[in-house]
């Protein structure tokens, strides 16, 4: 399996409509619509990604607990840790995807018109 790496992320988060990298603690985040819906965690290889709710974040929790993880500061809070080593491209993709999807304006979920 081929690993994900933090430049796939800077990469595929910004191939996203309307996003802006800045930073957050200290590490790189993405942005749209001026809400953050990922960034690299203060932890080497981790991604914290938003999800669409909290049933999202636990069904993640429970299906691969290898790739996804928590912390206590995020407890009650719509997001989950990736370790990158153990997602792939393809499965990156569609998670920042998703979180992209979770924060973005209405406008830009809706697509070209």
């Amino acid at each position: 399996m081929v690993m994900s790496t933090e430049d796939d992320v800077r990469r595929l988060a910004t191939a996203l409509p309307e996003v802006s990298e800045r930073t957050s603690y200290g590490t790189a985040a993405f942005y749209v619509g001026g809400k953050i819906f990922a960034r690299m965690h203060e932890e080497p290889g981790v991604l914290v990604c938003w999800c669409q709710d909290l049933g999202e974040r636990e069904a993640l929790l429970e299906a691969d607990p290898k790739k996804f993880f928590t912390t206590d500061h995020y407890n009650g809070h719509a997001s989950v840790l990736i370790r990158l080593d153990e997602v792939d491209i393809e499965e990156l993709s569609e998670l920042l995807t998703e979180a992209w999807e979770a924060r973005a304006p209405k406008r830009l979920r809706a697509g070209p018109r």
